[in-house]
């Protein structure tokens, strides 16, 4: 199951949405009062049989994928945990060595925007690249789980871009000062369209990853090329700290990132999962 947070117009209200077939969408809108727009909550309260079935039987208008606007793939999200270093080409692209345990750092929330939303740098940045992911979308409360119990944290997943300005992180990386901003401006967070619910992703570990820029393939590798699978980065982030429904988990990216132009479009993909498609802008453009 494909799950999404649209808007039938720019101005109109949020609705939670699954996809009937490619292109098209099935609004789920009044199907309960207890629903609302959240997917993760909706899969919580009805679980995925139950939501399935009522999916599937939903009438109503059909959607074009094309004609709506869509919402990141979360309501509520508390923290985005991003993960660097997690691919051994994408550390010696940047000359840099994995690191023996898995390197966290975080974005805030209001970095979150939706499928075919712009990315905007700031005027401050003049270098931005691109970081397609894997997302793990948390689905329940979860401190202290085990690495074999991974998978009972897990809701669905995502695509994720993890957007740099890159300039202003190795300024602050030379200082040696921490670099959040650079990763944590508005909208350097593009997720979605989708949620994709676990039983359509049956193996994470085996998943293609690329990224286009105007056709021009940039990233391409497998997610089985990751330094620390998700049971391990799943125990180690909940060691000590609460991961909250909604929130994600950014397994980090692989080699081939690559400096962004004004204009620019992107297509972030994942393999079972979706393809993410934003637009750059600069506002020193």
């Amino acid at each position: 199951m494909f799950l999404a947070r649209i808007r039938r117009t720019p101005s109109g209200p949020v609705e939670l949405a699954a996809r009937r077939a490619p292109g098209e969408l099935v609004s789920l809108a009044g199907l309960s009062p207890d629903l609302g727009d959240d997917p993760v909550a909706a899969l919580d309260t009805y679980g995925l049989d139950r939501l399935g079935e009522l999916v599937s039987g939903r009438t109503g208008p059909v959607l074009d994928e094309s004609a709506v606007v869509f919402e990141p793939p979360v309501a509520t999200c508390t923290k985005i945990c991003c993960l660097a270093l997690n691919y051994q080409e994408h550390a010696d692209e940047g000359g840099m060595e994995v690191p023996p345990e898995p390197v966290l750092f975080l974005k805030p929330p209001s970095a979150l925007v939706g499928h075919n939303q712009p990315v905007v740098a700031p005027a401050r940045t003049r270098h931005l690249e691109h970081e397609v992911e894997l997302a793990v979308v948390i689905g329940r409360v979860t401190k202290d789980l085990p690495a074999e119990r991974w998978r009972e944290a897990v809701a669905g997943y995502t695509v994720i871009n993890d957007m740099t300005a890159r300039d202003l992180q190795l300024a602050n990386i030379a200082r040696n000062v921490p670099w959040d901003q650079s990763k944590g401006f508005d909208t350097f967070a593009p997720a979605g369209p989708y949620l994709a619910t676990v039983d359509e992703v049956p193996d994470p570990q085996a998943l293609e990853l690329t990224l286009e820029v105007d056709g021009q393939v940039r990233q391409r590798a497998n997610t089985r090329q990751m330094v620390f699978g998700l049971p391990r980065l799943i125990a180690d982030l909940s060691d000590g700290m609460t991961l909250m429904p909604g929130d994600l988990i950014a397994t980090g990216t692989i080699a081939g990132i690559a400096p962004l132009k004004d204009g620019d479009t992107m297509r972030a993909t994942v393999q079972g999962v979706g393809t993410l498609v934003n637009t750059v802008k600069f506002r020193s453009a």
